[in-house]
């Protein structure tokens, strides 16, 4: 079998599942805000804390790893030297502030799981186009490589 076929495939099935997560988490997030300002029951706020880590450690933890991971073998398997091209710098540079973006939500959470979340439902809604603009332009890039090579 190929490497760079079953590497590419793992990667993509790991940057997949770690993007549902960056877009779903926030979403958690706008509807918990909400409970707690509407002072809702603490049944429904513990269900969302509850959610919220087990997004965060079952499947966003997880995926941004094996993203990592698997996308760092694509590079080794289609040589280091690749690294001077600028399409792959650009990806590289959105991916870490994915994952930057990642562990902001983790703070997130982690105020949440305290009750001492900072932040609005409205804020949360904002940063959730984050993940959304950033994968665009990863696509993009990934798709018009050719062009800047």
């Amino acid at each position: 079998m190929n490497a760079y076929l079953l590497f590419k495939s793992i990667h993509l099935m790991a940057v997949i599942s770690w993007m549902a997560g960056l877009l779903y988490l926030p979403r958690i997030f706008v509807y918990h805000s909400e409970a707690v300002a509407k002072n809702k029951s603490k049944d429904l706020i513990s269900t969302f804390k509850v959610m919220e880590k087990r997004l965060f450690i079952y499947i966003m933890n997880p995926a941004m790893i094996a993203s990592w991971i698997f996308g760092g073998l694509l590079i080794h398997t289609i040589g280091t030297d690749n690294l001077s091209s600028l399409w792959l710098q650009l990806k590289l540079l959105f991916v870490v502030i994915l994952t930057i973006y990642h562990f902001f939500l983790f703070n997130c959470l982690r105020k949440f799981a305290e009750n001492n979340s900072a932040y609005s439902a409205k804020f949360y809604k904002i940063i959730n186009e984050i993940p959304t603009v950033l994968l665009i332009l990863i696509i993009f890039i990934i798709i018009y490589k050719p062009l800047w090579a």
